[in-house]
């Protein structure tokens, strides 16, 4: 059985709408009932669909993110949110693999060809930054090697099982530096090694450790 959670949106806090809400979250109710869901949660608000920092829609996100259902059943897209909100939501939760029903559509939301065509672009484009991102590491890494650096002698810093440690190898850091890398390039080149690192933290541990040989 298919795990759901119901999303429900007025857009004023007119006393009128709380029927309005009622109503939604009931249709819903039975639209699953339909598809033999089970509905582990009703999330109700009244908000502009244009805002996206909206205490409702980021308790859906949430959900999402820790991946605690299969489907978000909503009445039509515009619950979702409107325009740009729109848009940015429905490519977050796709990427995240998460089913939309709606009772417009009494099942699976179909969405505008333009609608597929800008979130088909979204998606292309992260794709593509997330390759330039990697190409950035490898040419990082690249250069420190072409500079002497070796990372197997970093072999060192692991943890059991292959982690790294979480702490900021300033050795590497010193000897990145002394090889004439930038702090952009030794960021990458210890994205590279496993270290999650800025390069402003970067700069910041080179500073602190230039002043301690003072």
């Amino acid at each position: 059985m298919k795990k759901a959670l119901i999303y429900c949106r007025v857009s004023t806090d007119k006393k009128e709408q709380e029927t309005s809400l009622e109503r939604q979250a009931n249709e819903l109710k039975a639209l699953a009932i339909h598809y033999n869901m089970n509905v582990l949660d009703v999330i109700t608000e009244r908000a502009s669909g244009f805002d996206i920092e909206r205490e409702g829609i980021l308790q859906v996100l949430d959900v999402i993110s820790q991946k605690e259902i299969d489907v978000l059943l909503i009445q039509d897209d515009t619950r979702l949110g409107r325009g740009h909100a729109k848009t940015a939501l429905l490519h977050h939760i796709r990427k995240r693999q998460v089913a939309i029903f709606t009772l417009q559509d009494q099942g699976t939301m179909s969405l505008s060809e333009a609608d597929e065509m800008v979130l088909d672009i979204l998606a292309i484009v992260e794709e593509y930054q997330r390759k330039l991102h990697n190409s950035k590491i490898k040419r990082g890494m690249k250069k420190a090697v072409e500079n002497g650096y070796r990372p197997e002698r970093n072999i060192k810093n692991r943890m059991h099982g292959g982690r790294q440690k979480k702490d900021v190898p300033i050795e590497e850091i010193v000897r990145l530096r002394d090889r004439k890398l930038t702090f952009h390039e030794i960021a990458l080149t210890l994205k590279g090694l496993g270290y999650d690192i800025s390069k402003a933290t970067v700069n910041r541990r080179y500073q602190e450790w230039k002043k301690s040989q003072v």
